[in-house]
This record gives C-alpha cells, sequence and structure tokens, in this order.
C-alpha cells in the first residue's frame, strides 16, 4: 500500500536540505542547486512511475514501454534519472554527472526548458573544492532519496503540491535574501490582492514584465482555473533579466503545469523580447508586476530614442526607473480590455519634475483607476511602505478611488503581512468603489487637478483622529494628591534609616 504525505511533510524535509550546505555557503548560492535538485528529483519520480505503470499493465516489454515513453510531457534519458545520480554518489565526480544530466534534460526538452540549466552548474567551485563539493552533492543526493521526498504522483498526490513546495522553497529563501529578495518573489498575499482586483477571464493574455520566480502572473492564471472549472484557457507571458531567476520562473511553471507561457530571458526596458512578427510590443488583456523600487541605471540614456514610443510622455529620472516600468506596462495594455496592477514605492504617488508630468499626463487620460496604499515592511528586503496602481484602458467613471489600507496588517517578528480579513476588506472596497471614513475616498479628477496632481493617500483619505481633551482642574487634583502622597513617603524614609542608623 502507498503511504500519502502531506505538503508540511515535503517543505519540511525540503528546508532541511540546506543544513548540507548552511555555514560553508551563502544561501544566494546554494538555493539555487536545491530548486534545481528538487525540479531533477521530481522529474525522475514522475517518469518512473508512469514507467512502473505501463510496465504493470504491458508487462516485461522494454521495446513497448519504451515507446509508450515518447507520449510523455517530458523526455528523460537514463543518464539524466536521479536514480543513476543516486547510486554513482559515492564515486568522484557528482558535479561534473549533474551537470551532464541537466544538459541532457535541456537537449530532450528544448521546447520546453531550452536554457533553463545554463547559468547552473554543480561542478562550480562556488560549492568548495572538489572533496567539499563532491561530499555536499553526495549528502544533498542522499537527503533526496529519503522517504520523504519521494516525489511520485501516485504519492504525492496532485502536481501542485509539487508546485507548492517549489514556492514555499522561494518564499524561505526571500525571507532571507536581504535586499535581493524582492528580485524574484512577491509575498503571496499581496499577488493574491493584486490577482483578484485584475479579475482575470477564460481567454485572456497576462504579462509580468518583471517576472521574477513566476509567482504573481500564475497566481493570475489559477484564478482563471479557480473560477472557471479547472479552464486553462489562457496564456501567460513574461520577462525576467537576471537569468538565473529566469530558470527559477520556467521551472516554476513547469512544475505547475503550465505549458502555455512564453518567458523571455533579457531586459525589458532595454530590451523588450516580447514584440509580434511586425516588431511591435505585444498587447494583453492583463499586465501586473512588482518591479525592483526605484532602479538606478535602468536605461535612461536610451530612452529619448525608444522605437516603441514608450516615453511619449515623459522621460523617468536617470535613477528612478519606477516610472519607465510603468510606461512600459501602460503601452502593452490592449486598447478595450486592458487593465494592469503595479506594485511601486509611495514616491511614485507625489515627486515632481519628470514624473510629475507623466502622472499628470496618464490621469488626464483617465487611465488611473484604483490607488492602494499598503503597510510597510510588508515586502522582502525593504521596510518602505509601497502602493499598488490600478489603471484600465477603459474606465466606467472619470473618478480615482483612493484606499488607504497601511495601518491593518498582521505584525510579524521580522515581516509585516496582510492577513486575508485585511485583503477581503481592501477588495469589497475596490469592487463597492465607495468611501469609508478614514479607509477610502472617491475623488474626481478635478479634485486631483486642484491637488496637483499629487496622489499622496493623505491628502484624499483623512486619518486623523482627534485627541481625547484633558480636563485641566483634574489634572491639577490628581497632582496635589500625587505631591501629597510622595511628602507621606518620604517621611516614612526618614523614619526607616534613622532606624538603620542612617
Amino acid at each position: 500500500m502507498t503511504t500519502q504525505i502531506n505538503q508540511d511533510d515535503i517543505n519540511k524535509k525540503l528546508w532541511s536540505c540546506c543544513d548540507i550546505f548552511r555555514g560553508t555557503i551563502s544561501a544566494d548560492i546554494y538555493k539555487d542547486y536545491i530548486l534545481s535538485m528538487l525540479f531533477l528529483k521530481y522529474l525522475s519520480d514522475v517518469w518512473q512511475d508512469h514507467y512502473d505503470n505501463y510496465k504493470k499493465q504491458y508487462g516485461d516489454e522494454p521495446e513497448l514501454i519504451a515507446e509508450m515513453m515518447k507520449s510523455e510531457r517530458f523526455i528523460l534519458s537514463e543518464e539524466s534519472n536521479y536514480k543513476y545520480l543516486y547510486k554513482k554518489r559515492h564515486e568522484a565526480g557528482n558535479g561534473e554527472r549533474i551537470d551532464q544530466a541537466l544538459h541532457a534534460i535541456e537537449e530532450s526538452n528544448l521546447s520546453k526548458l531550452r536554457g533553463v540549466f545554463q547559468d547552473i552548474s554543480f561542478n562550480s567551485d562556488k560549492l568548495g573544492e572538489e572533496k567539499q563539493k563532491n561530499e555536499h552533492l553526495k549528502d544533498l543526493l542522499e537527503v533526496f532519496a529519503e522517504a520523504e521526498l519521494d516525489l511520485r504522483p501516485s504519492r504525492v498526490g496532485k502536481l501542485d503540491i509539487i508546485g507548492n513546495a517549489y514556492e514555499y522553497l522561494i518564499a524561505k529563501f526571500a525571507a532571507g535574501g536581504g535586499s535581493t529578495a524582492g528580485q524574484f518573489f512577491t509575498p503571496p498575499e499581496v499577488s493574491d490582492l493584486m490577482a483578484e482586483i485584475l479579475d482575470p477571464q477564460e481567454g485572456d493574455e497576462m504579462c509580468d514584465p518583471c517576472t521574477g520566480s513566476g509567482s504573481l502572473i500564475m497566481k493570475c492564471g489559477r484564478k482563471v482555473q479557480q473560477n472557471h472549472n479547472g479552464s486553462k484557457n489562457y496564456a501567460l507571458f513574461g520577462q525576467e533579466s537576471i537569468g538565473s531567476t529566469w530558470a527559477l520562473a520556467k521551472m516554476n511553471m513547469f512544475l505547475h503545469g503550465e505549458d502555455n507561457h512564453r518567458i523571455e530571458w533579457g531586459d525589458t526596458l532595454r530590451n523588450p523580447k516580447l514584440i509580434d512578427s511586425q516588431g511591435q510590443l505585444l498587447q494583453y488583456d492583463i499586465v501586473t508586476a512588482n518591479p525592483p523600487f526605484s532602479l538606478d541605471k535602468w536605461g535612461h540614456d536610451g530612452a529619448s530614442d525608444d522605437k516603441f514610443g514608450r516615453f511619449r510622455r515623459g522621460i523617468p529620472p536617470k535613477t528612478k526607473g519606477d516610472y519607465a516600468f510603468i510606461s512600459h506596462m501602460i503601452e502593452t495594455l490592449k486598447p478595450q480590455s486592458g487593465r494592469m496592477a503595479v506594485v511601486v514605492p509611495h514616491g511614485v504617488l507625489f515627486r515632481g519634475s519628470s514624473e510629475g508630468k507623466i502622472r499628470t499626463k496618464l490621469i488626464e487620460e483617465n487611465l488611473l483607476d484604483t490607488v492602494i496604499g499598503l503597510p510597510a515592511n510588508l515586502f522582502f528586503g525593504t521596510g518602505i511602505p509601497a502602493a499598488i496602481l490600478y489603471f484600465k484602458k477603459k474606465k466606467d467613471d472619470k473618478k480615482v478611488l483612493f484606499i488607504d489600507a497601511s495601518r491593518e496588517f498582521d505584525s510579524g517578528k521580522n515581516q509585516n503581512k496582510l492577513s486575508s480579513e485585511n485583503v477581503k476588506k481592501i477588495i469589497k472596497t475596490f469592487n463597492d468603489r465607495e468611501a469609508i471614513d478614514k479607509y477610502s475616498y472617491l475623488a474626481s479628477l478635478e479634485e486631483i487637478k486642484e491637488n496637483d496632481f499629487n496622489l499622496n493617500i493623505p491628502r484624499y483619505v483623512d486619518t486623523f483622529e482627534e485627541e481625547e481633551e484633558i480636563d485641566l482642574e483634574v489634572v491639577l487634583k490628581e497632582r496635589k494628591q500625587l505631591k501629597a502622597e510622595l511628602g507621606e513617603i518620604e517621611i516614612q524614609m526618614e523614619d526607616f534609616l534613622k532606624e538603620l542608623g542612617y
């Protein structure tokens, strides 16, 4: 009888794999090796499970089974199988063998995994000198051989358990990743909120131009599945500038069964790769992103000659790329159905100069729909408060909804978090589009113009709490009483000191 295991068992065992490297190698380095090994182990276990099922069905007919296995979602050779690597673990050359296995997997599955492992080398000196490296990798292979990490579908059930485990690891690495964490992960409650307000529908084409690990855009896809009986009638697009992070996104998509995707590797602002046959930017029903906050050196020097006309409303400042990402995203929205949610630092709401001019034009074009202020210390790698800007190509009114959700959150030891109640309140307010005392306000474009197109939330949502009036007579009376009590205590203290001989 096959023993079923739960998500927590897999997650805990995977996190324990890090003990192999802790103290000798930084988490920034070893995270890629653990995530890649999880991917390799999952492929091998699925392959073996399906092979064993065919063997039960057809008997010992290797040629027939080999033919049947050609119709699998991916192809795996004997030398690229985890079992082969595990058997050889005590021999020298573990790093080289694992690299060869990954390259073989890539070559056999180019349409899905082209280039995914080119930035990952288990034979790298980053893992130490040859003897230490070989020992670390032997230990890693042995941990993945333990019962908890038997990832055969017949044992773990549905595919999402593996995808969830992958995202669990990514979240854990992000939590300890310092200033680099935000480059590859958006907190799940924030991505849930963004997916909810974007309201993805069947047939939608959706894009994240700052893909990271892919978790944000996949949330939008899962929202379609949840609302339309498991339908996968949608397409995911994205671009990511960091090679190893792009590889995470590709593996994450694969583990979640998201085969209808196109994730490019490259700099979205300097070299957008999601273009059509005429060389124009692709357009989408949904565009969403959590770009790096106030990115320095984003490509300012070439912006005036941008062939896509993305910066026609103005060129953002050289040292702050926030409006560069916003401008790119706006230009990739479909003219009728396009809607967009982007995470920004609060400075985007009120900074002047070229940013103020771009903001003014976006508001005057009636593209901005909602501003949602979020709590501080919500995002990995930064403690500053952020906001979500929601844009629509076709709006029903000429107003902007302001929501101040900055004071409602669950505080944690190192990180604040939006609770499910916090998220529900934001979503209800967003959908109702009504003013709530000290929480939300629906501003007309005329009001925003009167405020010089400054979107700073306190200008619209008054959260001021009147202080309780102080009764001075009561305070004076209490003061006299305290002075009298203090006099009595001093007399008692003098008596005690005399008795002690002082």
